[in-house]
């Protein structure tokens, strides 16, 4: 099994507990308004209309494929801001083998890994694999999920993972579509299912700017679902990377301490103990 590696973060403190390494997949079924690493959405088509704006001449077309030298690149990202495409040339298909070789280096100096993208679940059946392989060394493994995929599927992956941390956009169906252009009819499942078996780590949901309405309607959904020991985390729409579309339909401020506080006491006042803004 192979799969095209968006990037690999060797520490990071922000993806679960402790010191872990995150694994970033490429592809995603939604499309987020405020989505801060759209270059993820979507395999690279091909099209070549970065190869011509690289500065240093990183990327070639060769037998109809544009090809990402890494050795060169300095990582300047502009392939990814010309790209009509929501996707990125500079992509690395790996192996499990590969990946797992990959955590190796870092083993000794990390809790876990934690999987994420783009949306990890869309290769389910490599993450089974993979986090088998790190259990067995001694590693928690952790998904960052947008919740699309019914997790009832996917028993054996959820026995060597420690949780997922459940992205919720919106508990309105209709919202959630207008975010996402997907339904969240899924996620809502797995949220329940995944609390029921212990496998929810946290929810995680984005305050938006300029929708108090929906904002507190999702805490007041959350609220009533939710065990009160269940860590939420409402995270601040911020522009920085969001594309046009989403600046123009979102906003291109970042959500006010004011509305972030509304939504904490909202939480708190309903039950949730451990609520976090960042």
């Amino acid at each position: 099994m192979i799969a095209p590696i968006n990037n690999i973060i060797p520490f990071s403190n922000v993806d679960g507990p402790g010191n872990r390494t995150s694994i970033f997949f490429q592809g995603c079924p939604f499309q987020c308004l405020y989505c801060h690493n759209p270059e993820t959405i979507n395999i690279c088509n091909n099209c070549g209309v970065c190869v011509d704006h690289c500065p240093v001449n990183a990327l070639e077309f060769i037998n109809d494929k544009v090809v990402w030298n890494k050795k060169k690149c300095i990582s300047c990202d502009t392939c990814i801001k010309v790209c009509p495409h929501l996707s990125s040339p500079k992509i690395t298909y790996m192996s499990v083998d590969q990946v797992f070789e990959e955590i190796l280096k870092y083993r000794q100096f990390i809790k876990g890994i934690t999987t994420s993208g783009g949306e990890c679940m869309v290769y389910a059946d490599f993450l089974t694999e993979l986090f088998e392989k790190c259990v067995n060394i001694g590693l928690d493994c952790l998904l960052d999920s947008n919740g699309h995929y019914d997790f009832k599927k996917y028993e054996k992956l959820l026995k060597y993972s420690s949780g997922v941390m459940l992205d919720v956009k919106a508990m309105d169906k209709d919202f959630h579509r207008y975010v996402t252009k997907m339904p969240n009819e899924n996620v809502i499942n797995n949220l329940l299912y995944l609390q029921s078996i212990n496998k929810l780590f946290e929810v995680r949901t984005v305050v938006l700017p300029n929708n108090k309405e929906h904002n507190e309607n999702t805490i007041n959904k959350l609220s009533e679902i939710l065990n009160s020991d269940i860590s939420v985390k409402l995270i601040k729409y911020r522009p920085f990377g969001v594309r046009k579309e989403g600046i123009d339909k979102i906003g291109n401020s970042i959500t006010s301490d004011e509305e972030v506080n509304r939504l904490f006491n909202i939480a708190k006042s309903k039950g949730l103990k451990n609520v976090v803004i960042i």
